[in-house]
């Protein structure tokens, strides 16, 4: 990251002054949840240890808490051995994934599936499924009965896909991204898998919910994705998606109040530039107004049959399906070591992390356990 870049102010939210953020800091002595509120970061561990707690209790008052310091001047990081460093603002919530939720990205996984995996054989997939479609996917209504006369002349053109059938049908894709406390914050290198030879960031929208399903606030994340491995079988998901360091989330989560509610994560935009230290450049832009199942019936289907007593977070999916060619023509788009991804929208700030490999990214290391023994050192477990 240059100077500026790892300013966290740069990473603020427009509005930031006038916004409720929740995060996560760690100060020497093990993470604690904090409230920004007027600017100012709260450490709220005394009043809920762990963010999902502070969720469950409904806790958007800084009242109880120790000012810190004013964000502009604290000077947090992401750096491991920062005086204030800055984490992942989540902690024990469940982190889900909602997947093919634009029509772009649907066609990108036939493409994946249809090549194999090989992105060599994609533009040729991409090309015939694209003139069997024409533009009819973007305007159907999942589970609609348009959605199913559609479902049925692309299998009588041999075109249907499982990845068809989550897009336009019934029920969506709603799947584990990552394990709880694995998620990585703004600033922190990302991984690929290191076997993994064509790849790219997910750039989306995340809602945070609490154990009742009800969304109480908003951030950025990459869901960092192997189109390769996927390609090869649906059945690889949990290889493709869930390594280490493969799911970030921030800066911070943006609370719902009387300035910012889920009507701005329906209009949200979202941009994504990519800088590789090889001089390639790479800039994507997403709307959620494109999306084609609206974000609290998402949320709604990851809730149906199933309960999150510690909340979750649902990553929305993307629109950004990169096919922009790197290196030689028909290739396509993957990450190299080193590449700079920066997701930015801007009621939520701007999300920047570098990739790596997951070998090479810093190891995962606190778990429940460990977390669960440094809140109890701390004497923060006795309410």
């Amino acid at each position: 990251m240059t100077e500026t870049q790892h300013s966290i102010l740069g990473a603020l939210p427009a509005d930031w002054r006038s916004a409720t953020l929740l995060g996560r800091i760690d100060r020497g002595a093990g993470p604690s949840p904090v409230l920004i509120k007027d600017g100012i970061v709260q450490d709220m561990a005394r009043v809920a240890p762990t963010v999902s707690a502070l969720v469950a209790q409904g806790v958007t008052d800084a009242t109880g808490g120790e000012a810190i310091g004013d964000l502009e001047t604290l000077g947090l990081s992401p750096d491991a051995d920062a005086a204030v460093r800055l984490l992942s603002p989540i902690d024990l919530q469940c982190v889900k994934a909602a997947g093919v939720t634009f029509a772009v990205s649907a066609l990108e996984r036939v493409i994946e599936e249809g090549a194999r995996g090989d992105h060599e054989r994609a533009a040729e997939v991409r090309t015939r499924l694209e003139s069997a479609l024409g533009g009819s996917i973007r305007s159907v209504v999942p589970g609609s009965a348009d959605a199913a006369a559609l479902k049925d002349a692309l299998i009588a053109d041999g075109l249907w896909s499982q990845y068809l059938e989550v897009a336009i049908g019934p029920d969506a894709e709603i799947f584990t991204k990552a394990p709880v406390l694995s998620t990585v914050g703004w600033g922190a290198e990302v991984g690929v898998r290191s076997d993994s030879t064509w790849n790219n960031p997910e750039p989306e929208v995340v809602l945070l919910a609490d154990a009742n399903g009800r969304a109480v606030g908003a951030t950025l994340g990459n869901d960092v994705n192997l189109r390769d491995f996927e390609g090869r079988s649906a059945l690889l998901l949990g290889k493709a998606k869930d390594n280490n360091a493969s799911c970030s989330l921030g800066p911070f989560i943006r609370l719902f109040d009387g300035g910012f509610g889920i009507d701005d994560v329906r209009a949200a935009e979202v941009t994504l530039r990519i800088e590789g230290t090889d001089g390639y450049t790479l800039d994507g832009y997403s709307t959620m107004r494109e999306i084609s199942r609206d974000p609290e019936t998402l949320l709604a289907q990851a809730m149906s049959e199933h309960q999150y007593p510690d909340g979750l977070v649902l990553f929305l999916g993307t629109l950004f399906a990169p096919t922009q060619d790197r290196d030689a023509p028909g290739r396509g788009f993957t990450h190299k070591v080193g590449d700079q991804v920066t997701i930015a929208s801007a009621r939520l700030g701007t999300l920047v992390n570098t990739v790596t490999t997951s070998k090479a990214a810093a190891p995962w290391s606190q778990g429940i356990g460990a977390l669960m023994q440094n809140l109890a050192q701390r004497g923060l477990l006795a309410r």
